[in-house]
């Protein structure tokens, strides 16, 4: 077994305590769109939700359904725009941004403030989920599954902690809007079957990358991300 490859599975073995279970962050995902004029306040939001750290993983997905306008959003992502009509089949009404969906359960306007840290607060009371690693090896990443109960899919996140984009047109012609935790790519690693199990696959589109154990009715059963190797951050845990 090569070093790095030995330093990797001794990580995963640390990260996959019981203990971590109960460090598994609420997922916040924002659909979003640089062309939208209601988004750039549910972007700050998610930004600060991102500098407090408080077991919170907000993840931007830019949608492609904009891009029709005079402005095309350079982040927007067709798997972006499939995965959030998923969940608005899932929920019973229709795609719209900037809309916030918490752990793949609740659905809410992605800038209303006090309606999306209570639905991050009652997420907390969930208990703790299925333990889930990450972490490099090479030019190629690691993610592995603890044991537990149920199916769910294996999805790895590729993204860019940040964003600052000048938008020269349309309905936010003129403004310059920071954006947090960007998603550059979506990949499904395949099916979590209750087992423990270990899902290699090649380094993901995106600076840091996250992976998400999301059940079939939608729900996150465990996640865990990993920082950019070489940078101090790769082995930097949710707080």
């Amino acid at each position: 077994m090569r070093p790095f490859a030995s330093l990797a599975v001794a990580l995963l073995c640390v990260a996959l305590r019981p203990a971590a279970a109960a460090e598994r962050p609420v997922i916040v995902e924002l659909f979003t769109s640089q062309s939208c004029s209601s988004c750039p306040p549910a972007e700050a939001l998610i930004g600060r939700l991102a500098e407090e750290r408080a077991g919170v993983l907000p993840l931007a997905f830019h949608v492609t359904y904009w891009n029709h306008l005079n402005w095309r959003d350079p982040y927007a992502l067709q798997a972006a725009t499939a995965r959030q009509d998923a969940y608005a089949a899932r929920f019973g009404g229709s795609s719209y941004t900037p809309q916030a969906v918490i752990d793949g359960q609740v659905g809410l306007v992605g800038s209303d403030e006090a309606a999306l840290r209570g639905a991050i607060a009652r997420a907390r009371g969930a208990g703790p989920g299925i333990p889930v690693a990450l972490a490099w090896d090479g030019d190629r990443i690691v993610a592995r599954v603890g044991p537990g109960s149920g199916t769910a899919h294996v999805l790895l996140i590729g993204f860019d902690p940040s964003h600052t984009t000048q938008v020269l047109r349309g309905e936010n012609a003129g403004q310059t809007i920071a954006q947090t935790n960007v998603v550059r790519s979506l990949h499904d690693l395949g099916r979590w079957s209750g087992g423990a199990a270990t899902f290699p696959a090649a380094r993901p589109e995106g600076e840091n990358a996250a992976v998400l154990l999301q059940a079939e009715d939608g729900r996150i059963l465990g996640a865990a991300r990993l920082g950019t190797p070489g940078t101090g951050a790769e082995r930097e845990a949710l707080r």
